[in-house]
Formats: C-alpha cells, sequence, structure tokens
C-alpha cells in the first residue's frame, strides 16, 4: 500500500505519494514507473467526483489510490500521445470502466480511444471543479495544460502542464521550429495570462509557480531548449 503523505510540499519519491488539500478540492501526487512519471489525482469535495491526469505506470499503485481516495473516478485524462504518460491507461480504464479523454491530436497513439476529445478552450468539469483546457503545442501537436480555478481552489490558479513546462524550462522538442513553438505557447498562454502564485504540477518532477520560472524566460530563449 503506497502511503500518502499528508505534509504537502510539492515533491514526491518514486513510489510515494503526497496529498494536498484546497477549500474544495484535494490532489493526490504519485511518482510512477522508470522515469518517475506524476499521476494526479484531484477529487472535488463536495461531490467526491475525481479526475485521474495521466495514467502512467504501475496500475496496482493508482488502482490502490483510487480504491482509497477517488472511489468515484470520473475522468482519465492524458495530457500528450507520450508513451510514458499511458502505459497503465488500458488497466486503469478497464478496472474503473472511467471514461478517458485526450486532445484530438494526439489521441490515435492512445491503447484507448478516448471518450472526449479535447480542444483548446473547453472546460473539464469534474464535480464542482472546473479546469480550462490549454493547447500547447511544440512537445507533440496536442499537449493539454489544465488550469483549476475558482471557489475551490486557495485563491491561486493550480496549473497541471504535462512534459510542456517543468523547474527550468520547457518539454524537450525534436524538429527545426518546435522548440520555438513551444515557448511561445508557453509564454503566451500560460506565463501572459496567469499570476505569478500560479501551482505549477509537472509531468515529472517537483512542483513550481510561474512566479519562480518567469524571470527565466529570456533565458530560455537565448539557449534554444
Amino acid at each position: 500500500m503506497t502511503v500518502v503523505d499528508d505534509n504537502y510540499t510539492g515533491h514526491v519519491d518514486p513510489h510515494t505519494a503526497a496529498r494536498r488539500t484546497l477549500p474544495g478540492a484535494s490532489i493526490v501526487k504519485v511518482s510512477v514507473g522508470p522515469v518517475d512519471n506524476n499521476v494526479y489525482l484531484v477529487t472535488c469535495s463536495h461531490s467526491g467526483e475525481t479526475l485521474l491526469i495521466d495514467a502512467a505506470n504501475e496500475p496496482e499503485i493508482l488502482l490502490d489510490l483510487i480504491e482509497r481516495y477517488a472511489p468515484t473516478l470520473s475522468l482519465i485524462l492524458t495530457s500528450h500521445q507520450h508513451q510514458d504518460h499511458w502505459m497503465a491507461l488500458a488497466d486503469v480504464a478497464g478496472s474503473t470502466h472511467a471514461p478517458t479523454a485526450a486532445h484530438r491530436l494526439d489521441a490515435d497513439p492512445l491503447p484507448v480511444r478516448p471518450d472526449r476529445l479535447l480542444d483548446g478552450g473547453e472546460t473539464v468539469e469534474v464535480g464542482d471543479l472546473r479546469f480550462e483546457v490549454i493547447h500547447l503545442r511544440g512537445h507533440t501537436p496536442g499537449s493539454v495544460a489544465l488550469a483549476l480555478s475558482g471557489p475551490a481552489t486557495d485563491g491561486r490558479v493550480h496549473l497541471f502542464t504535462g512534459d510542456c513546462l517543468f523547474p527550468g524550462g520547457v518539454g524537450k522538442t525534436w524538429k527545426e521550429g518546435d522548440f520555438e513553438q513551444l515557448l511561445g505557447d508557453v509564454t503566451s498562454r500560460l506565463f501572459d495570462v496567469y499570476a505569478d502564485d500560479t501551482v505549477v504540477y509537472p509531468g515529472h518532477g517537483d512542483d513550481t509557480t510561474l512566479g519562480a520560472e518567469r524571470p527565466h524566460l529570456q533565458e530560455w530563449r537565448d539557449r534554444g531548449w
């Protein structure tokens, strides 16, 4: 059984979990798999409905956490098409019968055809929680971030960025022009929209804030990655 630490710091060691409690929501973060993917269970405190972001790996760990912390799993959302973010998707979706979602441009490589195809600008509703879908191009064609705000939060935006934004830079890119596109989208659709106290929950590693990363945007642009 995975121990869940209620002293949330934004860091979790491999195969450990921590829970952050907000006025109207809770966020369980767990690290799974050989490259330490972060999986997030975001639960509406009023309804008990939960959004799972990235069923990445080790389905036995995820199913145990779902049973204990998310008995009403309303949706499994995949942030992008890379395999390390969906290795447990078929098992978790099959065991829970929860519907799945992903951006339409990243849907085809997934092992489970999404029940819902997303576009940027949509809203995903889970109980009383409202997540804005933000399309970020460059890491993959259909990567998405999710912005949670409103009465359920602590007055801050909580931003789940997949592999598009990390502490220290944007996600990896491969083709010419992709880095410029990703940095441009991250700048215009995240940094230009949300305040410095916005919490960033990445697909790997520790949490950060937009305020901590904002001073480095030009540095990232200059170095080219």
